[in-house]
């Protein structure tokens, strides 16, 4: 069933709350194993690029918005997914990427960001105005946040005239989570103030009033707010509806719009559904769909290891502790601890910040030789079982390992697919 983002209000208002799935990849095999969801549900298939990885100056996978749009469509003829399910979205996008640059110069550059989006078709627009750059604090108020904001939908605005794309729909919001997850143990979380959240809109509303863009609030779809959901690099504060009750009631009030929630990884299915019912109608993943990947390289990398002698022990997972070592920058900051406990998170924090070094040239070797090591190969059962688990399927027949890493994939976004409520 295909849910268009503008009829997720209208479900909820009706007393049948239905999501989607924001899916927050570059991975060619997560993109793979949400297109063929959406190929076999006949289901909307919402696929977002965040402002670090993707923007007019190629973010950290030398991608531009044009660039990821087509792979989005190739991808999505090889699978058979039609292309009228395909919803591209633009998420963060803001300051972020060149916070280490004073507010006007970053502003620039977040402005060609957001017209490159537009220009590309996205239609899902996330303006994050949220961080402080040179010299400024962490976190901004409430009213220069939402000017910032307002400066970039006039220029999305612009884009969209100027060529001739569809008009998009916002997510606004200033309690933004950290992309990836947090950096450290957590073990308490508290939703938005229901007050902080209508202020925020009534902020946003006026500040485009202002600046002569009254009609572009219609458009605006939904708030992102902190429902109370997290995780760090080895832990998961899990959806308590309890304590955001007052939260969704603003929805109450607010019948025109929707919740996004970020950082929905590893909430499981309880939880997610509980957040569609509750009006957290986008549910952003990404991390745990790279984490599922990575586990599944890593288990064809031992079982590559126990069948053939001519293949290196744990040639993969080798390859790429070194290559983060060489490399530091993507994990450096964020993993922290003694030298063992650093190494854990390298490969195995719930953040997954080893995603950033898949597209790295030896990275990509290295995944090659693995897939072409186990390619057409015959798989004993008993290996499957010890490091695949519930892939028997792929056992004593022609293995195919790009098959068994998007069906890795795939229980993850099947169980988002159900909380939504779609079929």
């Amino acid at each position: 069933m295909q849910v268009t983002l503008e009829e997720l209000k209208t479900y909820r208002i009706n007393g049948s709350p239905k999501g989607i799935t924001s899916v927050c990849s570059a991975h060619p095999l997560v993109l793979r194993a949400a297109l063929r969801l959406g190929r076999d549900s006949n289901s909307s298939v919402l696929i977002e690029a965040t402002c670090n990885q993707v923007n007019h100056q190629g973010g950290y996978t030398g991608m531009q918005p044009r660039d990821f749009a087509a792979l989005v469509y190739t991808l999505a003829d090889e699978e058979g997914c039609p292309r009228q399910l395909i919803i591209l979205g633009g998420d963060h996008l803001g300051p972020n990427p060149w916070k280490h640059l004073l507010a006007e110069e970053a502003l620039l550059e977040a402005e060609k960001m957001v017209s490159a989006y537009i220009e590309a078709g996205f239609s899902k627009i996330h303006i994050d105005t949220s961080m402080g750059c040179e010299g400024e604090p962490t976190a901004l108020a409430d009213e220069l946040v939402s000017q910032r904001a307002t400066r970039l939908i006039k220029v999305a605005e612009a884009a969209a005239a100027r060529s001739g794309q569809s008009l998009p729909l916002y997510i606004i919001g200033t309690e933004v989570p950290p992309p990836g997850g947090a950096d450290h143990l957590i073990s308490t979380l508290e939703p938005t103030d229901p007050h902080a959240a209508r202020r925020t809109l009534a902020v946003h509303r006026n500040a485009l009033r202002d600046a002569g863009l009254a009609a572009v609030a219609d458009r605006i779809l939904g708030l992102v707010v902190q429902p109370g959901v997290e995780f760090g690099n080895s832990n998961v504060i899990h959806y308590q509806r309890e304590k955001a009750r007052g939260l969704s009631a603003v929805l109450d009030i607010e019948p025109g719009l929707v919740f996004e929630a970020h950082s929905t990884d590893y909430q499981g299915q309880q939880p997610l559904s509980q957040l569609v019912e509750d009006g957290y109608a986008i549910l952003k993943v990404g991390p745990e769909l790279t984490f599922a990947v990575r586990e599944a390289l890593f288990a064809l990398d031992l079982i590559a290891s126990e069948m053939f002698a001519e293949y290196p022990e744990r040639n993969l997972h080798r390859l790429v502790e070194k290559l983060m070592l060489d490399k530091p920058n993507g994990w450096q900051s964020h993993y922290h601890g003694d030298e063992h406990q650093r190494y854990l998170l390298r490969h195995y924090s719930l953040s997954d910040r080893i995603r950033y070094y898949w597209t790295e040239p030896e990275a990509r070797t290295g995944v090659d030789t693995l897939l072409n090591q186990m390619r057409g190969v015959t798989v004993p059962l008993p290996l499957i079982m010890q490091y695949l688990p519930g892939a028997e399927q792929f056992a004593e027949c022609r293995f195919e390992p790009e098959e068994a890493i998007i069906w890795r994939v795939l229980k993850v976004l099947n169980y988002y697919h159900r909380a939504c409520r779609v079929n």
